[in-house]
């Protein structure tokens, strides 16, 4: 005498994560959630990296340690004062004011800003696209003579600034923070790394993360046909026993 079985119109059978050494992955609603400061870190430094970015000479970040480049910075300073001396009614005070924003923003667009180089950037296999001219000087050495020149020359045009200005309260505050924002990025600390604001965290695929096993040595990949039937007997196995 054979007994039939009536199946539920819906019937709702929890589903096993794992089968036969697999893991399912299961949509779980993940809630979205943002940071207001985020640090990250661009670039792997790693041998290959070593060996590509040494294979050439880097001409984007190399000017600076050769003859006469650390005179460029007095010079351009100097010649945009200058310049700025020409306006009618233009006072000292407002001049020194003008001239060290104008160098300080130059100066953080040039060396923190714009990543890459603009020139044979296949022969590197792209190990500079993500990193600034500053963390391309000295093939991101710390503490070298060229990197402290450019450090000292902002503060000591901050100081002849603030100095000519009369101290100022207003213009100190704002070459101040001016100056804070040039130096930060100089830092050691901050070394291939990239502040980044309002960024949302949330996984994109919907979908939990999960961790699957390692399959045994010699076992062959299951289709979705035998994981399908292998989920069927499991359910069916552990509901009417």
């Amino acid at each position: 005498m054979s007994t039939v079985l009536t199946t539920p119109r819906s019937p709702t059978f929890p589903v096993p994560d794992t089968f036969n050494g697999l893991t399912v992955r299961q949509a779980v609603r993940r809630t979205r959630s943002s940071s207001i400061l985020k640090v990250e870190k661009v670039g792997v430094e790693s041998q290959e990296e070593v060996l590509d970015s040494a294979m050439y000479e880097n001409v984007n970040a190399e000017w600076v340690n050769r003859k006469g480049a650390w005179l460029i910075h007095p010079a351009l300073i100097f010649a945009g004062k200058m310049v700025i001396d020409t306006i009618p009614g233009m006072r000292q005070d407002i001049s020194w004011f003008l001239v060290n924003l104008v160098y300080l923003g130059f100066s953080y667009l040039m060396f923190h800003w714009v990543t890459g180089i603009p020139f044979q950037s296949d022969q590197h296999a792209g190990v500079y696209d993500e990193l600034t001219l500053w963390e391309q000087i000295d093939q991101g050495a710390q503490y070298t003579p060229a990197k402290k020149w450019l450090f000292i020359v902002p503060v000591l045009l901050f100081l002849a600034s603030t100095h000519y200005s009369e101290y100022n309260p207003w213009m100190f505050a704002i070459n101040l923070t001016a100056l804070i924002f040039v130096l930060i990025p100089k830092l050691p600390q901050l070394h291939r790394r990239r502040v980044r604001f309002m960024v949302d965290e949330d996984d994109p695929s919907g979908l939990g993360s999960s961790t699957a096993p390692t399959p045994r040595s010699g076992s062959s990949t299951p289709t979705n046909g035998e994981i399908r039937a292998t989920a069927i007997e499991t359910i069916t196995e552990s509901k009417f026993e």
